[in-house]
This record gives C-alpha cells, sequence and structure tokens, in this order.
C-alpha cells in the first residue's frame, strides 16, 4: 500500500526509478525487523518514509555529494529531525505520483513499456499480474520493466508534469496507466481480496487532479466519469465477508449517489468537448446506463450493446468483444452471444483468460445446459489467480451439478 508512495518521492530526491525502487525495499525490509521488537508506529507509511529519506541522504553522502542538485537535496532537507507522523508528507505526495507517472510515461518507451513499468511501480504489481493484464509472457514483460528503467536512467528523463506538446504526447499513456491502476483496484487480479479500494481511490484522485491540469480534453474527463460510475459501486462488490456479488444482484440504494452524479458531470463535460466519442467516455456512458437504472429490471441493455458495438469499432479487442457478448445475451439472448464467445475461444492471446470460460458458462447456464456450464466455470477457477474469485467460481460450478 505504501510502496508506490515511496517511489515516488524517492524518484524525486534520487530522479532514478531504479534506485528509488531498491531505497523503498530497503525501508520495508527495516520495518519488517524491527516493527517486532518496537511495535506497528501510529503512522507507519510515515515511518517508513522517513527511513528511506534517510536511506537516500546516506547514499547521495557516500557518493560525495557527486552533483550539486544532490548536494541542495540532501541540505535542504533536514531529515533527522523529521517526526514520524510530519504532517507535510501527504502533500508531497500527491504531486510527486503524478510526475512519477509522467516520467514512466516519458515517448522515450515504448507504449507498453510505458504501462508495464507503472504498473510495477505504482501499482506494486508482480511481472506475473502485469502479464496476465497485457495477455502476454512473463518474461517478456520483465524485459520490458527492465529496459524500460535502464532508458529512463540513461535518457536522464526528468521528473516533472511537462506542459504543451509534451504533456499531449503522453496524455494517451497516462490515462492508460491510470484505467489499468483503478482496473486493478477494482477487480483484483490476484491475493485474497476481490477489490483494493485504496488503488480505486488513488486511481480517481489523481484523473481528478489531471482533469484539472488539461480541462480541455474530452478523454480525460471521460475517464474520470468512468472511474466515479465504477467507483459508486464499490461498497456493494462484495458482502461483509468479502464475497463477490456481481452486478444484478447488488443492492443499488447502497450505490453512492454523490459519485454518480460527479461521473454524470464529466461525462456531459466530455460530451461538449468532442462529437465523436473515444474509448473511455463511451465506457463511460455504458456505466451511465447502470447508474440511471433503479433496478437491474430496468437496464437499456440495448443501448449498452451498441455502446458496446461502438467500442469495437474504436478499440477493437477481444475482451471489449466479450464484455459486447454479456450485453448481446442481456438484450437479445444468450444464443446470440454463445455464437459471439465461441468465436472469441479461437482467439490466442485468450488462452489463459479466465473471463472467457467464466463467460461461457454464464451463458450455459441460461440455455440449461449445466454439465457443460460446469466445466466453463471449473475451467475459469483454475485459471484465476484471486482467491475469493476462484471461491465464488467453484461454488458457481457447484450449483450445476444434478
Amino acid at each position: 500500500m505504501e510502496s508506490a508512495k515511496l517511489i515516488a518521492t524517492l524518484t524525486g530526491m534520487m530522479r532514478d526509478v531504479d534506485i528509488a525502487e531498491d531505497l523503498a525495499h530497503d525501508a520495508l525490509v527495516i520495518a519488517l525487523e524491527r516493527w517486532p521488537e518496537i511495535g506497528i508506529p501510529d503512522n507507519p507509511g510515515a515511518w517508513l518514509m522517513t527511513t528511506a529519506k534517510r536511506r537516500a541522504i546516506d547514499l547521495i553522502r557516500r557518493r560525495k555529494l557527486r552533483d550539486q542538485k544532490y548536494e541542495e537535496i540532501a541540505h535542504g532537507i533536514d531529515l533527522y529531525k523529521m517526526n514520524d507522523a510530519d504532517p507535510t508528507l501527504e502533500g508531497e505526495i500527491g504531486d510527486d505520483l503524478l510526475r512519477l507517472i509522467f516520467m514512466t510515461c516519458h515517448p522515450v518507451l515504448s507504449q507498453e513499456s510505458r504501462v508495464a513499468l507503472t504498473l510495477r511501480l505504482l501499482c506494486g504489481l508482480t511481472t506475473d499480474e502485469i502479464s496476465r493484464s497485457f495477455l502476454t509472457s512473463k518474461s517478456t514483460i520483465a524485459q520490458r520493466i527492465v529496459r524500460a528503467k535502464r532508458t529512463l536512467r540513461s535518457k536522464n528523463v526528468p521528473f516533472e508534469v511537462p506542459t504543451g506538446k509534451a504533456l499531449k504526447d503522453r496524455l494517451s499513456a497516462v490515462l492508460e496507466v491510470i484505467y489499468l491502476l483503478f482496473n486493478e483496484g477494482y477487480s483484483a487480479t490476484s491475493g485474497k481480496d476481490w477489490i483494493r479500494p485504496l488503488l480505486c481511490q488513488e486511481g480517481l484522485r489523481l484523473g481528478r487532479i489531471l482533469a484539472e491540469i488539461v480541462p480541455y480534453e474530452a478523454e480525460v474527463h471521460g475517464l474520470v466519469s468512468l472511474m466515479e460510475f465504477q467507483a459508486s459501486r464499490l461498497k456493494t462488490r462484495v458482502s461483509a465477508t468479502g464475497e463477490p456479488i456481481v452486478l444484478l444482484e447488488q443492492n443499488r440504494g447502497n450505490w453512492d449517489r454523490l459519485l454518480i452524479r460527479r461521473g454524470q458531470a464529466a461525462l456531459n463535460r466530455s460530451q461538449k468537448l468532442e462529437n465523436t466519442l473515444g474509448p473511455y467516455t463511451l465506457q463511460a456512458a455504458i456505466s451511465a446506463c447502470h447508474a440511471e437504472a433503479l433496478t437491474a429490471a430496468q437496464t437499456d441493455w440495448i443501448r449498452i450493446a451498441a455502446l458496446y458495438e461502438a467500442l469495437s469499432r474504436v478499440t477493437p479487442s477481444p475482451i471489449v468483444e466479450l464484455n459486447r457478448a454479456v450485453a448481446v445475451s442481456m438484450a437479445f439472448g444468450p444464443s446470440y452471444a454463445l455464437q459471439i464467445v465461441d468465436k472469441l475461444s479461437e482467439e490466442s492471446s485468450l488462452k489463459g483468460y479466465h473471463l472467457l470460460p467464466s463467460v461461457r458458462g454464464d451463458l450455459l447456464v441460461k440455455l440449461g445446459r449445466f454439465d457443460e456450464a460446469r466445466t466453463e466455470f471449473k475451467l475459469a477457477a483454475s485459471m484465476s489467480r484471486n482467491d475469493r474469485e476462484k471461491e465464488f467460481l467453484l461454488k458457481r460450478a457447484k450449483e450445476c451439478e444434478p
């Protein structure tokens, strides 16, 4: 939870992502060694930040202050007098996280490398988890991350939020990173919890800041709108014991109406700025359809299916097509949707993607083909890395037994 904040601030000090990550890991190791003896501090995040900064200052001094900028940083921050509960830390962190995203989304890196590196640093995702998000191999992602760090260091990429054309050139990659950051919180790739609300909050916060920096970019408002709508449902996505609750079974009375109003306002801003809707605005429009329906039965599935059709033309993707199949099932029946899903089974990029058999199993249940559905749910469970999701899928498989 604290890793991204540590890396962002340390990158601002050291101007080197690789060193910042090492220093953050050092601070976590020190905590593991000392906290069993002294107890967990009242403000663990501030303790870790202070420890990491002290390590950074020690490293700078050991290098004999070889760079004047390092010297100014070292003398300008009196870390040894810093209180564990220093109230100024939060203010620093907010700006540094956004700077880190823009730094790792520099055009000297490929689009894939930018996103992979930022997911590693900000989300703390493993290379295995990132490879599943990209639907590619673990070794490929590992190579991208290593090369990206090396390139940032060799090119002396500045730690800053750019302006003008430089900002516009990096915007699409930054939006993708924030989108993936939020999604990892909304539906965790692995672990014991199905959602990670703190990642959602961080993604939404960064999106709102970005909307203030570039208020005339329609897709920025589109992404913020999407996240506002999705965040409004977070509290209803899991039960009191942490079990997943699917969209159609959620208590809509507990959806956050304030976030829904904010989402609608951001969607309106995006639509006023651009006649042709981009991928984030289209997804926000889909979420708006769910938010406007007071009950699951009132959902306008025909409109949602049409919006997914438009999205598939703007950004063709097998995952978009899989989502379209779900909407087609609700609008026109499972038989039509199953034809789409069966065709997707031939996609090599979806091999090992657990949601494909999960969706297919759901369609087979609606068609009364329970034996086949049980097989699909078991297959999906074997592919999932998230404990809660695995339990949920196995439960669905059991419900299909005679």
